[in-house]
């Protein structure tokens, strides 16, 4: 064996995750078979974001540093044979954001120690990620409490000549959820037109926006779940849940190369029709009983008429008259839930990561006794660009895409921003570059 047997960096009980502004203690070990001569033994504490325009390319198009601190823990002499421990401690900046990785980018916090030895020596080096968790306080967001509500009317044609109008309405009972919650999803559609329309689906998007020469989008399916059609003259209402699964937090406040977005986007086929809502995804909930989802003011599940056209043709009015399909409002069944189901995060002291684990908990003593999970990565994606050539990245697993992605061959729009979407005067830093 050669002179360094071991050489290792430790961090106090093994600790991985940290909050901005915590200090970060730690030792870095040496066993050694044989005296070494050095010239110095040195720690650095870093954090930076690197982008690329090619996916799982480490080559950086883009990089911005957080921060770059280095301790001296010997100068130049000898080690004699043996372990040796050099303890260090270095203070996390307040404004160091979350950690994250993408396949286009990712932000990296790390220790690195290195014993640089006498000329034509081999220097000996070593280093260890760590994890910093920025929580996203839900409270801070404007309106995050309230329902969050759209809706869209599309023209439907039937029997060549007529025609008819489809209102789609959604609403959740919140704009803003963390791990572990269930999102309530309730859609209202009037279909007042004679034919029936096509199922309906809702899909849970996630678009991280990569600032490189050019912005790259990144959009991922998380969920989807598909109700039934309403037939002709009829008005539906379709109440749904999802559970928020383990996610990257919405943003990445103190980074701005890397931005992330949830959506919530429920649409139709026959008539193509598609309506939008922003969600955000936190680390601390909101502190509001949820609302019972609803689409208007006095509006419930009981209280849902048939839809009947101003001036239909005058056939369709007599079948309306006397049709059986006028009978009480409907609620629409669930034909497909495409969401994986998983176990809710458990609260876990210090732990280690091993490689590839997307997502681990919070052991700080000021965390709640349910610790908000923090993941790092965001799996298996569907990449699009904001301009130039090329079409989607092919991904590592089957992804259910959402109807309004699965049949453009190169979509080239974003999906609207929670500013362009609500009109609201947000927080800057939540808000993408894009």
């Amino acid at each position: 064996m050669g002179r360094v047997q071991l050489f290792e960096i430790r961090l106090r009980q093994g600790r991985v995750v940290y909050s901005p502004g915590e200090p970060l203690a730690g030792a870095v070990r040496v066993r050694l078979g044989a005296p070494l001569p050095f010239r110095a033994i040195r720690v650095t504490c870093m954090g930076s974001c690197g982008v690329s325009n090619k996916a799982n390319d480490g080559a950086w198009v883009v990089e911005e540093s957080y921060f770059n601190s280095s301790l001296s823990l010997a100068d130049k002499g000898s080690l004699p044979a043996g372990e040796h421990n050099f303890p260090f401690q270095f203070l996390l900046p307040a404004t160091a954001p979350t950690s994250f990785e993408g396949p286009f980018g990712k932000i990296v916090h790390q220790v690195r120690a290195s014993i640089d030895t006498p000329r034509f020596s081999k220097d000996h080096k070593c280093s260890l990620v760590f994890y910093i968790l920025s929580p996203l306080n839900l409270n801070s967001i404007p309106d995050i409490e309230q329902p969050n509500v759209a809706s869209t009317t599309k023209k439907f044609s039937y029997k060549l000549v007529k025609t008819g109008n489809v209102v789609l309405t959604a609403s959740t009972d919140l704009r803003g959820y963390v791990v572990g919650q269930v999102l309530r999803l309730q859609a209202d559609i009037e279909n007042q037109s004679g034919k029936d329309t096509s199922p309906v689906v809702a899909s849970l998007l996630q678009k991280v926006s990569y600032k490189a020469k050019r912005w790259i989008y990144d959009v991922r399916t998380i969920a989807e779940v598909e109700g039934t059609g309403v037939k002709a003259w009829r008005r539906a209402q379709w109440q749904e849940q999802i559970l928020v699964p383990a996610l990257p937090q919405s943003a990445l406040p103190g980074c701005s190369l890397i931005h992330i977005d949830y959506y919530l986007q429920v649409s139709m086929k026959a008539p193509e029709a598609t309506v939008t809502l922003p969600l955000f995804v936190g680390n601390i909930a909101v502190n509001q009983t949820p609302l019972s989802p609803c689409v208007g003011p006095g509006s419930s599940p009981g209280a849902l008429s048939p839809v009947v056209p101003s001036a239909p043709p005058q056939e369709e009015a007599e079948a309306v008259a006397g049709g059986p399909h006028l009978s009480d409002p409907v609620s629409l069944s669930t034909k497909i839930h495409s969401q994986r189901q998983q176990p809710p995060p458990t609260p876990l002291g210090p732990v280690s990561v091993p490689t590839g684990d997307p997502c681990v908990q919070v052991g700080s003593p000021a965390s709640r006794s349910l610790h908000p999970p923090l993941c790092i990565s965001i799996g298996a994606t569907v990449p699009y660009f904001a301009e130039g050539s090329g079409g989607p990245v092919p991904t590592t697993s089957a992804l259910i895409l959402p109807p309004e992605y699965s049949s453009w061959g190169y979509p080239y729009e974003a999906p609207p921003s929670y500013e362009q979407s609500c009109g609201a005067s947000t927080d800057p830093g939540l808000i993408p570059g894009s």
